[in-house]
């Protein structure tokens, strides 16, 4: 039997790899102290579950709308209003679920052979495997520890070229925590605007988990780049909605009719009643967004000062988001060996920073969403096994 060419230029995400042999090594009676996954710890609030359950027993359980229902994405549309002042018709926004679609859409788009498109490293893996899938050439652009991996704007710009379709930005940036002010978009905006043949794919989905009290400066206050602009957004990391699968992009109104045709062919529609929870979550109170940053900033301080205590380790403090991503080099590993040894001695789950490409080989990712004592507890382990 001979398969299509492209499948074999899929990737994966390690994480789930990760988990499974989590799962199996507690399944086997090994405490594991789990900071592999890209997920808060803290529940959905309480009335978005409330409306969603309301919704089911309304008789919101049938087909809807490839796009999403019109109030879902109305109240997509109030919210950015509300929080950054930018007027989005609930015709460019689509309800998606989860945030891979609007990933794989948009690459789809603009990746063929011949063309170029520039994505982050390290950075979600899924961006290069779909570029790679579409059969473009994936062009990185690489962060550093040296420079607290935050973009370096004339080193992006350098890299168009006439065969450049896409450029993917992720800000705030999973997996290393770093997060791009506003005059640094501002510079990659203005830069952007000298090469109209290069549409941008933003991908905001941290933007609300931002460790100080600024702005966030999302690309949809660029109003002279809506005709090229996708912007990826959702509720998964605000609400703590990860196995919901729910997320939303905004999309330039030429692309529409192509992406409506994109939905029917794979996913049909949302959820019907999630959506209704979706509302409610974006028209509800904001207090669960703060008291949760509020646990992050904590519990990144303890994670932060705790690596520091520990030989051999470096790390870059996080300024949004729930991860961090240390340098393990001086222990003498890389990480994909020193996060093997983490799971299998120490009883402690990590990835390694290979996981998000191939420059972040002295690096792993670890979640500092869990709760204290178990990160505590983890850094005792990890510090235990490297004495």
């Amino acid at each position: 039997m001979k398969i299509a060419k492209n499948v074999n230029k899929l990737g994966t995400e390690l994480v789930y790899d990760i988990f499974a042999k989590t799962k199996k090594l507690q399944a086997e009676g090994k405490t594991i102290f789990d900071l592999s996954l890209g997920q808060s710890v803290e529940n959905p609030p309480e009335h978005v579950i409330e409306a969603t359950i309301k919704a089911l027993k309304d008789g919101n359980n049938g087909y809807t709308v490839p796009n999403g229902i019109i109030e879902c994405r109305e109240a997509v549309s109030r919210k950015i209003k509300s929080l950054y002042n930018a007027n989005i018709s609930p015709e460019r926004i689509f309800i998606m679920p989860g945030g891979k679609p609007t990933m794989h859409y948009a690459i789809s788009f603009y990746g063929e052979p011949g063309a170029e498109i520039i994505y982050p490293d390290p950075g979600f893996p899924i961006y290069e495997s779909m570029i790679s899938y579409t059969g473009a050439k994936a062009v990185p652009y690489n962060l550093n520890d040296e420079n607290n991996f935050n973009i370096n704007v004339d080193k992006i710009l350098s890299l168009i070229n006439d065969k450049t379709r896409l450029l993917i930005i992720n800000n705030p940036h999973n997996p290393t925590g770093s997060f791009a002010e506003k005059k640094v978009v501002d510079k990659l905006a203005n830069g952007l605007k000298n090469f109209s043949n290069v549409a941008i794919l933003s991908d905001e989905i941290y933007g609300r988990l931002l460790f100080e009290k600024k702005q966030f400066p999302t690309f949809l206050n660029y109003p002279e780049l809506y005709d090229r602009l996708i912007v990826l957004d959702g509720w998964s990391k605000t609400y703590a909605m990860t196995g919901w699968r729910l997320g939303w992009g905004v999309w330039p109104e030429k692309l529409l009719k192509h992406l409506f045709k994109f939905c029917v062919n794979n996913h049909s529609c949302v959820n019907a009643a999630i959506q209704h929870g979706a509302i409610a979550a974006l028209d509800g109170p904001d207090e669960s967004i703060d008291n949760m940053v509020e646990k992050f900033i904590f519990r990144k301080n303890l994670m932060f000062n705790g690596l520091k205590k520990i030989n051999g380790i470096k790390c870059t403090e996080p300024k949004a988001g729930f991860f961090m991503f240390p340098n393990v080099k001086e222990t003498g590993m890389n990480g994909d060996e020193f996060a093997e040894k983490c799971l299998n001695e120490a009883g402690v789950a990590l990835i390694q920073g290979t996981a998000f490409g191939n420059s972040a080989i002295y690096n792993v990712r670890m979640n500092f969403t869990v709760s204290e004592e178990n990160i505590s507890n983890a850094l005792e382990k990890i510090k235990k096994i490297l004495n």
